[in-house]
């Protein structure tokens, strides 16, 4: 079947193409219909074959391979061909003579045909290649890239040249092919002037691009870039949307795990996606296949889908090669797999492989393998070892960094003097990425080593000290907030809050005219990480979003207003700031991801924010059904923080915008939250309800850990009568808190409080520990401010007892803390 597939293949393509030639020998090769026809005509007629005659016999030879299923590829029967091994000699002997685009059409056969980089001829073409850059065409030079990306080229020189070119030429490029092709070859070695050329160049030829994988290869480049451009990446996804029912699953798998590099989500694709998945399960019949499928969609599949893939993957665990399982691994810790059978057949089958993978995958394998909490003693030992060996062979610091951090985190780590010195030997080279890791490691390493604990003179303790004297000094020497943003993107842990914190917001104000419409968003992100609250900074991006509102993407908004929000901090002109962010995003309600729709509207809740327009887009049914259904492709953790967001914003609308009549529907989750939750009290708040006991009379006068009508949980509650004298819980009812009973009306009062005599006054006392407030000062943040907000709205009397003051040298006895708490709950405005 394949032979007359051939054929008439080739017939079309010699009727369609035949000019008048009086070239015999290529007619002759025209009309072949197999590898071995070709083989014949090169062995009878060797001395006779021109330049033109060897790359069309080589191109005959792939075009024959393209046309069979890759199991049915005979490439290594090419490969080994003494005709075919004759037909590269001559090539080589010939290049000068080959034209320009046939140059490059032989390099990109003889590749696909597997001839191995260091061959002679494979040498030839790419230096040839590199003489003739400059005069190559746009097609002839984007396949050129391909090749160089290959043959892993793709931080050379000669990838620098082609860059170059493309920076010359690409006003003139109208080929989306070509141009997402190039984008992909040389994004290793792009500057960021030439990539806002390339995204913008990209932005404008989406509206004509009707291949999804040209859209495809440009998210590609967007990840490999680490730049998450949110308007050309909606462009490409509307591609998407409108090719996924005729998309393979290959290309499906490809993109999904593409936009969770680029932590970009799209819901409907995304849903769309997991349909064409899980009806895919039980028809994928390969390995190869069904691993990718398995990784794209096990971490937002329902348990029983979950379950089939389990299930199925087993029976193909066997025919895994090391990185099919490699992928396998890291799907189950997004899963949170618990199938213990799978568990040891994965590890089985890494303890088989452990020794071929680099050490960038024993990362991965140890992050994974101790997230899942994994049983395996022999493995881990095996991993440990192959660690070792690594982190002292290697140069690279941040290999060097990685490796540390993995070596911290398995069991038992034994770290003798030349893990030591090895570390301290790369410290001057490291980022502040590199060093945090490094960190992180030599902290646990404390911690587990009793001898060493408390011994700042140890070697722990001396690298340690080491290491943040260099961290300290690389935060004041860096002078491009770009790379300090970058640097600190993905640093975890205690180490920035407890040695770098000041440093660095001291950096990002003397930075602080490098804050653009650019990097305003990622920007606005970190600061609200660390919680630091600088005026001098969130004036700044309050001033530049303010003045630019109109170049960011509606989603930026979040991000910029966050920092506000949380550090409770208003801006100049606060309402006309956030009155203009508002009116920018207000327009786009239709086309936001659900989750993040709800996220925004949380956070102008805590400020006081209430756009009606956006209330109403939130809470109707066919918004919480879409949610409802994003909500289940998405990682648990994020799944149940929206559901509590959401929680909380329905809270905030009942209890501030009654007049929107938005019902209160979330009494049944509250109700299961509460019965999770740990109601242990801390030996500050035992030693302020023996306090209250004291102050107002005895313990029954002073009830511990309340809940709200809505759900908001008080450390303790008093009650004063009209005198403002102490009221003992005795009555029953009072005792019951009186939840089914207690609700707020349209006007927001407290209603149903019959077991109050009249005027009696419910008092809610608080303590606030750090966490509630801004990293540097006593500021109190957005989420508590809104709290007290609510239960005054409610009824109460709010006292928040500050750790800074309750700790504090003026409150040093017991009668002061006493004095303390008497005056905040018996003041004079209530």
């Amino acid at each position: 079947m394949f032979r007359w597939r051939g054929a008439y293949f080739l017939a079309s393509r010699l009727y369609s193409t035949r000019p008048a030639t009086t070239d015999s020998l290529l007619d002759q090769l025209k009309i072949c219909i197999s590898e071995d026809q070709v083989f014949q005509l090169v062995g009878k007629n060797k001395a006779k074959l021109s330049a033109t005659h060897v790359t069309s016999a080589i191109d005959l030879l792939w075009e024959f391979q393209k046309e069979k299923p890759k199991l049915l590829r005979t490439i290594n029967y090419i490969k080994g061909h003494q005709e075919f091994i004759a037909l590269r000699i001559l090539a080589e002997n010939k290049i000068s003579l080959i034209d320009d685009e046939a140059l490059v059409e032989l390099l990109y056969n003889v590749m696909r045909l597997n001839v191995e980089a260091h061959d002679s001829l494979m040498q030839e073409l790419v230096v040839e290649g590199w003489r003739r850059l400059h005069g190559f065409n746009s097609t002839a030079l984007s396949k050129f890239a391909v090749c160089l990306v290959e043959l892993h080229m793709q931080t050379s020189p000669l990838t620098g040249q082609v860059a170059s070119i493309v920076d010359q030429i690409l006003d003139d490029l109208h080929d989306a092919r070509i141009l997402s092709s190039l984008m992909v070859s040389i994004c290793s070695v792009i500057s960021p002037r030439l990539r806002d050329r390339l995204v913008e160049k990209a932005e404008c030829m989406m509206d004509d691009v009707p291949q999804y994988n040209h859209a495809r290869r440009i998210v590609q480049f967007l990840r490999n870039i680490k730049y998450t451009y949110r308007p050309l990446l909606e462009k490409c996804n509307k591609i998407f949307l409108q090719s996924i029912n005729h998309m393979d699953l290959e290309n499906l798998c490809i993109i999904i795990g593409l936009y969770q590099s680029l932590q970009f989500n799209n819901c409907e694709f995304r849903l769309m996606a997991k349909t064409r998945l899980t009806q895919s399960v039980d028809d994928c019949d390969d390995v190869a296949s069904f691993t990718k499928v398995f990784a794209a969609l096990g971490p937002m599949a329902m348990q029983e889908t979950r379950e089939r893939l389990e299930d199925r993957i087993l029976t193909f665990a066997d025919e895994m090669n090391p990185h099919q399982v490699l992928a396998v691994l890291g799907t189950m810790e997004e899963m949170e797999c618990r199938n213990n059978h799978l568990h040891q057949k994965i590890s089985s089958l890494l303890q088989k492989y452990l020794d071929f993978y680099r050490p960038i995958d024993l990362a991965k394998i140890a992050q994974s393998l101790v997230m899942l909490r994994c049983q395996t003693p022999e493995l881990f030992s095996h991993l440990q070892k192959l660690v070792i060996s690594h982190l002292k062979k290697s140069i690279i610091p941040s290999d060097v960094a990685m490796l540390t951090r993995i070596f911290s985190v398995l069991p038992s780590p034994r770290v003798d003097e030349s893990i030591i010195s090895k570390i301290d030997a790369v410290l001057p080279q490291c980022n502040l990425s590199d060093l945090s890791a490094i960190a992180l490691a030599i902290v646990k390493w404390v911690r587990t080593d009793q001898i060493s604990h408390y011994n700042t003179s140890g070697a722990y303790g001396k690298l340690l000290q080491k290491l943040n004297g260099f961290g300290l000094e690389r935060v004041k020497q860096i002078d491009n907030i770009d790379l300090l943003l970058d640097e600190l993107k993905y640093m975890t842990g205690d180490w920035l809050e407890e040695v770098l914190l000041k440093e660095t917001v001291a950096t990002c104000q003397r930075l602080i005219d490098q804050v653009t419409c650019k990097n305003i968003p990622e920007f606005a992100l970190f600061i609200t990480r660390t919680n630091y609250l600088s005026p001098q900074i969130l004036d700044r991006i309050a001033s530049v979003a303010s003045e630019n509102i109109t170049k960011f993407h509606y989603t930026a908004i979040y991000a910029i207003l966050l920092p506000f929000v949380v550090l409770n901090y208003e801006p100049p002109q606060e309402g006309e700031f956030f009155e203009m962010c508002i009116e920018h995003f207000l327009p786009h309600l239709n086309t936001f991801d659900p989750h993040l729709l709800v996220l925004l509207g949380y956070s102008l809740a805590v400020a006081e924010y209430f756009p009606e327009d956006l209330i109403k887009a939130v809470f109707n049914v066919e918004f919480l059904g879409k949610l409802d259904a994003q909500l289940e492709t998405l990682p648990t953790a994020l799944n149940m923080r929206i559901r509590l967001r959401l929680m909380e914003l329905n809270r905030a609308v009942c209890i501030e915008c009654p007049e929107y009549q938005i019902p209160w529907f979330h009494e049944k989750y509250c109700q299961q939250l509460h019965h999770k939750v740990n109601g242990t009290m801390s030996s500050v708040q035992r030693q302020i309800h023996q306090m209250l006991g004291e102050i107002l009379g005895g313990i029954n006068y002073a009830k511990v850990s309340v809940m709200t009508p809505y759900y908001h949980d008080i450390d303790f509650e008093c009650l004063l009568d009209k005198n403002k004298k102490p009221i003992p819980y005795m009555d029953e009812n009072i005792l019951s808190a009186d939840l089914s009973k207690l609700h707020t009306g349209l006007d927001g009062q407290l209603l149903e409080t019959k077991s109050l005599p009249p005027g009696a006054q419910r008092v809610a006392i608080e303590f606030l520990d750090s966490k509630a407030f801004c990293k540097n000062s006593s500021h109190l943040k957005g989420g508590h401010v809104m709290k007290k907000r609510h239960l005054e709205i409610l009824g109460y009397h709010v006292v928040q007892i500050s750790s800074f003051e309750w700790n504090s040298m003026e409150l040093s006895t017991k009668d002061a803390w006493k004095d303390y708490l008497r005056k905040s709950i018996f003041a004079d405005d209530l």
